[in-house]
């Protein structure tokens, strides 16, 4: 008799079929997620985190005396970075002080002229006051001599000896108007100095001002809160005015510029939330919004934007630059430059 011979299975087969069903049971999963969160998701991860970084410049030539910051370490707002030798300005401060107490000196030592010439006034009235009266009694006296004379009580060489010192009193009261008209004058003329004296001091206290100010630039601060970059510069070294002498990246201000399709940017607003993901961080997901819309595509941004009108044309598809910010608070571990996958919600419909 022939017994039939009973098939059995490998070990190795079954493990085959079960790693296959696993393949494609991950793969159908993946597939799956994928066309789900397409859905509800547009991506792209033509996206790098930016920041302010500002280049610190020098408000003032001069030598570096100290520098107070190494390279890439945290500094706060107002943290001397460089110090400059600032005896030079020193010297203009107190020389422009100087000329800032000898353009007071004048003004008190005019103002004691002006005071003089107005005392001065007072002398000319009495004086006017003295010789109007003397005038007064030498016409009461020709009034009485020629009287006198008609009377035949006076000789005419008397009402002409009158007649003279009536004269004289005459020339005495103009001449104590006219002094006092000089006295005016001159009151005037050291007024009209005085205010060329007072224009001069303010020069002169703004001269003062602005070398104090240059003064205060010979300690470069930081202008904000952030990290600084290289350190390019030592003591000794010789700068000029607007030099750039370090650049500070702003650690409070960051945000994410995404370059979307132009395909994929219709229907994106203002406050739609995102997902941002970083490739240098694991397993964590930032939360933020779109913050700002760019009115044209980056290429009309580029220093030779395309001109289709060459003839010499291809169609490529645009990218539009998306301000994206974080809204999430934990952005410590988070730097300019890094890569970005950017995923925004779709509206919900």
């Amino acid at each position: 008799m022939n017994n039939p011979t009973k098939s059995k299975l490998h070990p190795g087969n079954i493990l085959l079929s079960v790693l296959a069903l696993l393949i494609i049971a991950t793969g159908l999963y993946y597939f799956t997620a994928y066309i789900l969160r397409d859905k509800k998701f547009i991506e792209t991860n033509d996206a790098q985190v930016e920041s302010y970084i500002n280049p610190v410049s020098a408000r003032v030539g001069g030598f570096i005396k100290q520098v107070r910051f190494d390279e890439h370490h945290l500094v706060k707002a107002g943290d001397t970075l460089i110090v400059l030798d600032d005896r030079e300005y020193s010297q203009h401060v107190t020389e422009a002080e100087a000329a800032v107490d000898d353009a007071h000196a004048q003004l008190k030592l005019l103002d004691a002229s002006i005071s003089s010439a107005q005392t001065g006034t007072l002398v000319n009235r009495d004086q006017i006051n003295g010789a109007k009266a003397r005038l007064v009694l030498q016409q009461q006296d020709i009034i009485r001599y020629k009287n006198l004379l008609k009377e035949e009580a006076t000789t005419g060489s008397d009402l002409e000896s009158v007649q003279s010192k009536y004269d004289v009193s005459v020339s005495d009261y103009s001449a104590a108007q006219n002094n006092l008209k000089v006295s005016f004058s001159q009151i005037a003329e050291l007024n009209s100095r005085k205010a060329l004296l007072a224009a001069d001091l303010k020069e002169k206290v703004a001269q003062l001002e602005l070398a104090r100010i240059n003064l205060a630039y010979t300690i470069i601060t930081a202008p904000y809160t952030g990290r600084m970059g290289r350190k390019t510069i030592l003591e000794g070294q010789q700068i000029q005015p607007g030099q750039p002498l370090v650049s500070i990246v702003n650690e409070k201000d960051k945000w994410v510029t995404a370059n979307f399709k132009e395909t994929q940017v219709n229907g994106m607003y203002v406050g739609q939330p995102v997902e941002i993901r970083i490739d240098a961080i694991d397993n964590k997901v930032f939360e933020g919004q779109i913050e700002a819309i760019s009115a044209s595509t980056g290429a009309k941004f580029s220093l030779l934007p395309p001109d289709n009108a060459t003839g010499n044309f291809v169609k490529i598809v645009q990218r539009v630059p998306v301000k994206v910010k974080f809204t999430s608070k934990d952005i410590a571990d988070v730097k300019a430059g890094m890569n970005v996958l950017i995923s925004v919600k779709k509206k919900a419909i």
